[in-house]
């Protein structure tokens, strides 16, 4: 399996320059979403001093023409702090800082999907909304290929992989347990991992987190996977079917709740959110990927634990459906529910923001309502 050269330098040398003092300077690495909608893009400045909130970060530029977000003639784009976490990389006090981009008259660049999410947000904090997102991945190598697959062939057919133990059944732990401990330090919301149907595809959750923490916390969290597997040489991958035929997809199944549907008698709220989705599954399936609903296209066959792209389908425990009740829920009469159609490259705000928008605020059709600033 092809792994990048940069993994074969002596990661001892690396530290005894990373364990050199630093004085009181700190380090900050701004990172942003680049003009893909999946890409992340980063880079490091020296600060005087540790940061203590959003505030103390002073906003920066870069070059979008080379981000696929402007061109060369004018191509100065603003980064703004929005996040900032621990560096799991650098260690403290040095800082990862999740930004916005502005365009050069200070409008949001088209890929900086979290300025509205948030304003939405604002109109439902009263309602406490709660978001969980189960995002997959898979391991490759740097020549595309499944970690951990023979170089000409396919492992066994799927059944002893999910959730496996051994050599022979869970490619690439190391990764797992690196990215788990990683975001553990940066103070991101990760809440567990897995290994999934596929082999080399493993699974990681983010939340409970409320609102707009919700997509900065899955975005933080998907590049310190980038960093880890960089690290290890390999390439994490959220291609929603990256390897065709009988092999299961990658999905971000996104878990919501509300106040009132966490209380008792909560299933009624549940029930009722479910029947706005099932009106307005079109939007739905054009916001949960970053291309209107061409990659999910791949994965929402019906088959390999998934819906029928065309069809809007509930029901208690089944993963075969749009919409998931857990059983416990449904025992309970309160709890959450499960949207089973987002994509693992959907981008974390454009989900939130379509579910609060039909779910909360009632929205119908096929487009989203613009709200006066």
């Amino acid at each position: 399996m092809a792994t990048s050269e940069s993994a074969s330098l002596s990661k001892a040398v690396k530290q005894q320059y990373m364990d050199l003092p630093q004085g009181d300077k700190v380090q900050a690495m701004y990172i942003w979403i680049d003009g893909t909608g999946e890409g992340l893009r980063c880079k490091t400045r020296t600060l005087d001093s540790e940061p203590k909130a959003i505030d103390d970060l002073p906003e920066w530029n870069f070059d979008g023409s080379s981000t696929y977000q402007s061109e060369g003639s004018n191509s100065d784009m603003y980064l703004i702090p929005a996040a900032m976490f621990r560096d799991p990389f650098r260690k403290d006090p040095n800082k990862l800082v999740l930004c916005q981009v502005l365009k050069y008259n200070r409008k949001p660049a088209e890929t900086n999907l979290r300025r509205m999410c948030k304003k939405i947000m604002e109109m439902v904090e009263n309602q406490v909304p709660w978001f969980g997102m189960e995002q997959e991945y898979t391991i490759l190598g740097t020549d595309g290929h499944p970690f951990g697959w023979p170089s000409n062939g396919f492992p066994g057919p799927q059944g002893p992989y999910y959730c496996g133990v051994g050599a022979d059944k869970a490619y690439g732990r190391d990764i797992v347990e690196a990215h788990y401990r990683a975001c553990l330090y940066a103070g991101v919301q990760i809440c567990g991992t897995n290994a999934e149907v596929m082999p080399a595809q493993w699974e990681f959750q983010v939340g409970p987190c409320e609102g707009i923490n919700m997509g900065d916390h899955l975005w933080a969290a998907r590049f310190i996977l980038h960093r880890v597997c960089e690290d290890f040489g390999v390439v994490a991958s959220f291609d929603p079917k990256p390897i065709p035929g009988n092999w299961n997809g990658a999905g971000c199944h996104t878990n919501f709740s509300t106040k009132e549907m966490r209380e008792d008698g909560g299933l009624r709220a549940i029930e009722e959110s479910i029947e706005k989705l099932g009106k307005r599954h079109r939007y739905h399936i054009c916001a949960y990927d970053p291309k209107g609903g061409l990659d999910n296209a791949r994965r929402l066959t019906g088959h390999h634990e998934t819906s029928n792209i065309h069809e809007f389908s509930a029901g208690v425990a089944n993963r075969g459906a749009s919409i998931r009740i857990p059983r416990s829920v449904g025992q309970d009469k309160k709890g959450y529910f499960e949207d089973r159609r987002p994509s693992a490259n959907c981008d974390p705000y454009a989900v939130t923001e379509a579910m609060i928008r039909t779910c909360l605020l009632s929205e119908v059709g096929e487009e989203p309502t613009e709200y006066s600033k």
